[in-house]
């Protein structure tokens, strides 16, 4: 993720001593990989204005269309440039440098005679300030005074770090959580934009003229907020800070409502959509596909959808993917005056197959497969909605809201067990004060500590996850290296004796072993005429190929398979064997258990998982190919038969 420094800072007190390769270092130590530091504004020098368009005359005869463009930059007198561009007109606020500044790339500027005409600066595109990659067009601005800073009032002098997020990070694709990540390494001051008083600006008000929502299939989502605004004036341009922040972390400005969305899914890591309220049917409803048959998302491609997708839909048709894409239908457009706005908690694994599903990834999925802040739907949803408020002149309706409530989750840590696992005595205080900087409320001052998980960490679940975070933000450094000193080994079982032996003695008659995988294809077991047990195997729910669905009943086929392509590759003489498990579908199974991970499983539950599972026999096999003796300059070589097996 990208995020520029200048928005870090906000929420930050980072000290000002500090250059940027020392904050990128700060993020690594706390296991953040810095792909890339963007130093925006370095190689700018000069006077950049603010101009205003007054004149243009339309230049012809030429191989492209050119204006000569008469501009306001309030001097005593009009200044003239030549300008390829046609995405402005009259009385329009641009960006133009004069003779004397550089641009990105050592670009000088100087008055020219160019196209008959004398040219004396020259209006820039985002790409040539090297502040973006869109050059097709110059920048139009919707605000500033004429003849001012435009290097100031577009804040290009920033550094942008380029940040790597692992997947069980998802808080961290996020302002909000990449500050707190640096605050706990630079241990600094934090402000959460996320404030609760947020949402009590905006209470939660219930009114009949609000959408109404429903969550129809309680495994697809467990929170979901629909604020409801009007006179909402769509054509009100994005303010400058907030585009180029958008910018900065590499998204496109589109339009305000789509921008406002963007820019809290950046600041706070909670995914939102807009739908035109005038264009829902009745209210909306989470709801699994079923039968809907289509959709088409708003990047105009009609989708087939599978029963499984999730969508939110009205009392009618299909409007969106939950939290992958929204649907054309109920698109913002110029004409829209009544916005619904969504927050929404989803369910990780339902968006992942959306995703995966239409090979459509999305930077709202990509932050719900990593799980969001299901605490967070209110509080963005409120963010966004005041920001309509302030920006587009809108009136706030109302909310609607299905919800559950949110339990808190609870965990008791041993300071001794931490040490163990980590190989360093921290004190308690170490390990409070590492545990709060991530958001614990952590409670007790013996050697048993009471934690209270926040909602953004739903990864901190065992002993090993809280002493991760606690090596973590005390600093790996302070660890010794040292080789742990490990219990002294019981031997091999009686049954990894007895492996090694027949491994041992097969080796020792010349045959390689082999690992294949225990799957197999329905037509393998019908070619190689399997009958009773050998032919009952299990299907595989999520298999890796579809062509090997089933588990293998007999070590044959992966044996036949592995040897007739080392042949096909050249191999003439060849020995192989493995030992591995076969699954027999003799008898019928238990019920699935999953176990709890905070103790350790009883002898009835440990029962009960084997009697949920495939039984696992052990088995050998081996096949063999050519000569067994091989021929040489003494005389022919002696072949395997049946015999030898």
């Amino acid at each position: 993720m990208k995020i520029p420094l200048s928005w870090l800072r906000e929420y930050v007190s980072i000290p000002a001593k500090l250059n940027a390769e020392q904050i990128a270092q700060a993020f690594v130590k706390v296991g953040f990989e810095v792909e890339q530091i963007e130093y925006q504004g370095k190689d700018l020098k000069g006077p950049l204005l603010v101009g205003k368009v007054i004149s243009i005359e339309e230049l012809s005869g030429h191989k492209k269309p050119i204006r000569y463009v008469g501009l306001d930059l309030g001097e005593k007198k009009t200044r003239f440039v030549i300008c390829g561009a046609r995405n402005f007109k009259v009385n329009d606020l641009v960006v133009v440098a004069i003779p004397g500044a550089v641009l990105p790339g050592n670009f000088a500027i100087s008055a020219r005679e160019t196209y008959g005409k004398v040219s004396d600066g020259m209006i820039c595109s985002a790409k040539e300030l090297g502040i973006s990659d869109d050059h097709a067009g110059i920048i139009v601005l919707p605000e500033g005074k004429v003849g001012s800073d435009a290097v100031a009032l577009l804040d290009i002098s920033d550094v942008i770090f380029d940040i790597a997020i692992n997947p069980d990070r998802g808080y961290a694709m996020s302002v909000r959580g990449l500050a707190r990540e640096l605050a706990g390494s630079l241990n600094a001051k934090y402000v959460d934009p996320a404030d609760t008083k947020i949402a009590k600006k905006l209470n939660v008000i219930k009114s009949s003229k609000a959408v109404s929502v429903k969550i129809e299939d309680k495994s697809g989502a467990d929170q979901i907020f629909i604020r409801t605004l009007a006179n909402v004036n769509i054509k009100k341009p994005t303010p400058i800070w907030m585009s180029r922040r958008i910018e900065k972390c590499g998204m496109r400005s589109i339009s305000l409502a789509v921008d406002i969305t963007n820019y809290v899914m950046l600041e706070l890591g909670q995914p939102l959509h807009a739908f035109d309220a005038d264009l829902i049917d009745g209210g909306l409803r989470v709801v699994r596909a079923g039968k809907f048959s289509k959709l088409t998302t708003l990047d105009k491609v009609e989708r087939k959808l599978s029963p499984d997708n999730l969508l939110i839909a009205d009392s009618k048709s299909a409007l969106a993917l939950a939290g992958t894409m929204g649907g054309l239908a109920s698109e913002v457009t110029n004409s829209t005056t009544r916005i619904a706005l969504e927050a929404a908690h989803f369910d990780p694994m339902s968006i992942a197959k959306n995703s995966r599903f239409h090979k459509l990834s999305s930077e709202a999925s990509r932050r719900i497969e990593r799980n969001t802040d299901p605490a967070l739907a209110e509080i963005a949803s409120a963010r966004a909605a005041s920001l309509l408020v302030d920006l587009a002149g809108a009136e706030y309706v109302g909310t609607a809201q299905a919800v559950v409530t949110i339990k808190k989750r609870k965990a008791k840590i041993s300071i001794t067990q931490i040490s163990k696992f980590i190989g360093y005595n921290y004190t308690v205080k170490q390990v409070k004060d590492a545990l709060s900087l991530i958001g614990c409320k952590v409670s007790g001052s013996s050697a048993v500590l009471t934690v209270e998980v926040p909602t953004w960490r739903p990864d901190l679940i065992t002993a090993a996850d809280f002493s991760e975070e606690i090596a973590r933000l005390n600093g790996y450094e302070v660890i010794p290296s040292r080789l742990p000193i490990g219990k002294s080994g019981g031997g091999l079982t009686q049954m990894q004796y007895r492996k090694r032996q027949i491994a041992t003695m097969l080796a020792d008659q010349g045959f390689s072993e082999v690992i294949n995988y225990p799957f197999v294809s329905q037509e393998m077991v019908d070619l190689l005429g399997f009958t009773g047990d050998r032919a009952k195997s299990f299907r595989i729910a999520n298999p890796m190929s579809e062509d090997f669905p089933l588990l293998r009943t007999h070590l044959i086929p992966g044996l036949l398979t592995t040897l007739s392509r080392n042949i096909g590759r050249g191999g003439k003489d060849l020995a192989l064997f493995e030992i591995g498990t076969v699954f027999r579908n003799s008898t019928p199974l238990g019920k699935a258990v999953l176990p709890a991970i905070d103790k350790r499983p009883t002898a009835k539950a440990v029962s009960d998982i084997y009697a949920g599972v495939p039984k696992q026999m052990l088995f050998v096999g081996a096949v063999a190919a050519g000569e067994k003796i091989l021929s040489n300059w003494q005389g022919s070589g002696q072949p395997f038969i049946w015999s030898d097996a």
